[in-house]
């Protein structure tokens, strides 16, 4: 890895987030990850979708690992 490489990583992981940069960071992936198997995903149907399960997690009970 170059010097300048390495340091963008470790500014990098300095960066917080906001709840919605994560949001649309998720949302990116999922449709740059979709849309290459099916083209016909748009950004708007991945938002969508997005939306949708993230209304059911709010309205589902927590679930605990033990």
């Amino acid at each position: 890895m170059t010097k300048e490489l390495e340091e963008l990583v470790e500014k990098a992981k300095k960066i917080n987030m906001t709840p919605e940069q994560a949001t649309e960071q998720r949302r990116s992936f999922v449709y740059g990850n979709t849309h290459i198997e099916n083209e016909r995903i748009t950004r708007e149907m991945v938002a969508e979708a997005d939306a949708k399960v993230s209304e059911e997690e709010a309205h589902s009970p927590k679930q605990t690992n033990g």
